[in-house]
C-alpha cells in the first residue's frame, strides 16, 4: 500500500513496478548520474517587483486556503539618502538543514527527505501547531479546512513530475531561481559561487537553504508576513548621512 509519505518522499518513484523501472523517470529529484540532490532557491532582490505572482501560482497550485501563505512578497520601505525606496522580500519555508520545527513535533508528522525538502505528513499532522511556534521564518500555518499544519514544499509534487516550483514558473522578473546546490553546474549554485548571498535571520542557527542576492542590511531579521510597507521606515529612523563633508 502506498502512504502518503511514500508519495510525498518520492519512494513511488524510486521503488515503483517493471514499467517504471523501465522507463526513464521525468522526475527532478532523480538525476540521471544517480546522485541525490540538495534543493535550494535563491532570490534575486535585484529583479524582484513585487508583483505577488508567485503568491497567487502557489495558492492554485497547492490549494492554499484564502488569506494563508505558503510563499509572499511582503513590501517595505527603506529610507536612503535619496528618500524612501520599496524593498522586496519574497517568503518561504527555508527547507533549513537544521529545521527547528522537526524535533518539537510529537507525532514526527514533519520531516525532510534526503534531498533537503521539509514536509508534513497530513494524516498523521494532529494540529497541535508546536512548529508553527517553532519557525522562526513564520513560514507555517495551520490549514483552515484539515486544521494540520502547512508550509511551502518546493512543489514536490511538481519536481516529480518534472517541473519546477509554480512560484519560480510564474516570476516574471526572473528573480527565483530553483535548483540543485550539489551539482556545480546547476544555476543556483553559479549564483552562489558568483555572487555575495545572504540567508534570513542567521542567528537562529538553522542553516537555511533560501538565499538572496541584494538583501539590505535592515531586512535580515524582519520576516513578520504581515508587516505593513512602512513599519520598517519607521522602526529604523533616519537614514545615516552619507553625504561627504569637507575637512575644516
Amino acid at each position: 500500500m502506498t502512504t502518503r509519505r511514500d508519495f510525498l518522499t518520492g519512494a513511488v518513484a524510486q521503488n515503483g513496478g517493471t514499467e517504471a523501472a523501465q522507463a526513464p523517470s521525468p522526475s527532478l529529484r532523480l538525476p540521471a548520474d544517480g546522485h541525490t540532490p540538495r534543493w535550494a532557491m535563491v532570490m534575486d532582490l535585484r529583479k524582484c517587483i513585487g508583483c505577488q505572482a508567485c503568491t497567487v501560482a502557489c495558492a492554485m497550485e497547492n490549494n492554499v486556503y484564502e488569506g494563508s501563505y505558503r510563499t509572499h512578497v511582503p513590501v517595505y520601505e527603506i529610507e536612503t539618502e535619496f528618500g524612501p525606496v520599496p524593498a522586496m522580500l519574497p517568503r518561504m519555508c527555508n527547507h533549513c538543514e537544521n529545521p527547528p520545527c522537526i524535533p518539537v513535533c510529537p507525532v514526527n508528522a514533519t520531516f525532510q527527505t534526503e534531498d533537503g525538502i521539509v514536509l508534513v505528513d497530513q494524516d498523521v499532522c494532529v494540529g497541535c501547531g508546536y512548529c508553527v511556534q517553532a519557525c522562526p521564518y513564520e513560514a507555517r500555518h495551520l490549514d483552515h479546512d484539515s486544521g494540520t499544519a502547512d508550509k511551502c514544499t518546493f512543489c514536490v509534487q511538481r519536481l516529480d513530475a518534472g517541473l519546477l516550483p509554480a512560484c519560480v514558473e510564474t516570476c516574471v522578473g526572473g528573480a527565483r531561481v530553483f535548483g540543485d546546490i550539489r551539482d556545480p553546474a546547476s544555476a543556483v549554485s553559479r549564483l552562489l559561487a558568483e555572487h555575495d548571498t545572504r540567508n534570513l535571520k542567521p542567528e537562529a542557527g538553522t542553516r537555511p537553504q533560501v538565499y538572496y542576492i541584494g538583501l539590505d542590511d535592515r531586512l535580515v531579521s524582519e520576516v513578520e508576513i504581515e508587516a505593513g510597507a512602512r513599519a520598517l521606515r519607521q522602526a529604523a529612523g533616519p537614514a545615516p548621512d552619507t553625504t561627504h563633508h569637507e575637512e575644516a
